[in-house]
């Protein structure tokens, strides 16, 4: 049996969430549908030391400030999910867990969506899906013959589960800067750090809420026709939270360039040096999950799919919410998503 709604959110994390407070201030009738059993988006998939780069108050989504939590300047992922999962309750959206959407079509003047619990048939689509469950693993030499244990940083979860090990880090990101740091800052793991390039630290007093106000003054800059800021890439790449602060002052962050290839029981650098390692950990970023949108072809020749703010080019009643600056100034963030998630629920409202 089919059944119908004004709009379908296909995700229930931050970005869907956010869509669904939107929604319910504009009236509308709709339904989010999201694979995870439980509340809390892909926080709840976080390793065990994860904290935020910003403060609560400065991590919320639109309607309700984050609590603070106690003892913690920046809130941890368990926070985070206790939060979602208030916010999903306190706003009663219409979360349906434990649903995997399938794919999208077009059918007729609506759009059909089909997820493995049931059909839907929608007049506009909401992706908010993300990131996480599609991990990017580079290319390299080697890979499929090293006999030690890779790990992307989805499957990582703390030094305990690295014991008496040798690790290798390889990402110069703050997924990389922090996972390097959680193990390195454990006596009981030794950790060797690759980078593309030399890590570029922002500076101490630099926190999600600068990068969220420099995020958006980068967006409103192209808009305006003026030239690109770089936006978040000219300051830096890692935000230096307490505990990578801690680890890069102790002089446990001096980053090696990266390896060249993998051997069994370890890696090769370009000039012959070998190191072995009993793990590898990949935090080398992830991709958007929009395979449940191949049906409407919209992808480009390298796998885009273009859009005017949120809403898909060549497909206005799809709107794309929380994969990065594409669709929106800093919306794979919780303060980020709000905007632009108000924007495209006005565009789906707008559509009669």
């Amino acid at each position: 049996m089919t059944q119908h709604a004004d709009v379908v959110v296909v995700g229930g994390g931050q970005a869907g969430l956010a869509a669904g407070y939107h929604l319910r201030r504009q009236g509308l009738d709709f339904m989010i549908l999201d694979a995870d059993p439980a509340p809390g988006g892909s926080w709840q998939h976080m390793w065990d030391s994860l904290h935020l780069f910003s403060p609560a108050e400065h991590s919320s989504l639109p309607g309700r400030l984050m609590p603070a939590q106690a003892g913690e300047t920046y809130p941890d992922a368990g926070h985070v999910v206790d939060y979602l999962a208030d916010y999903e309750k306190r706003y009663d959206l219409p979360v349906q867990h434990n649903t995997r959407v399938n794919a999208v079509r077009r059918d007729g003047d609506r759009l059909l969506v089909e997820a493995d619990t049931g059909t839907w048939r929608a007049r506009a689509v909401i992706s908010a899906t993300g990131t996480w469950s599609r991990p990017f693993l580079p290319t390299i030499p080697g890979r499929s013959t090293f006999a030690g244990r890779q790990l992307h940083t989805v499957n990582y979860r703390s030094p305990a589960d690295c014991t008496d090990q040798h690790v290798i880090v390889v990402g110069g990101g703050n997924s990389g800067a922090q996972i390097a740091a959680d193990l390195a800052l454990d006596s009981r793991v030794e950790v060797t750090w690759v980078t593309q390039r030399p890590p570029r630290f922002l500076a101490d007093d630099i926190d999600g809420r600068a990068l969220f106000d420099v995020a958006t003054a980068r967006r409103r800059a192209l808009d305006s026709g003026r030239s690109d800021t770089d936006g978040v890439a000219s300051l830096g790449d890692i935000v230096a939270v307490p505990a990578v602060r801690s680890a890069r002052n102790a002089g446990l962050l001096a980053a090696k360039p990266m390896f060249t290839a993998l051997t069994e029981d370890g890696v090769q650098w370009a000039d012959g040096t070998r190191a072995r390692a009993a793990t590898v950990v990949w935090c080398t970023g992830f991709r958007p999950a929009l395979s449940h949108l191949a049906p409407l072809g919209l992808r480009g020749r390298r796998g885009h799919i273009a859009t005017h703010g949120t809403r898909a080019a060549d497909e206005p009643r799809l709107h794309l919410l929380g994969y990065g600056d594409w669709t929106g100034p800093a919306s794979a963030t919780l303060i980020g998503v709000g905007r632009p998630a108000r924007d495209a629920v006005r565009e789906i409202a707008a559509l009669g």
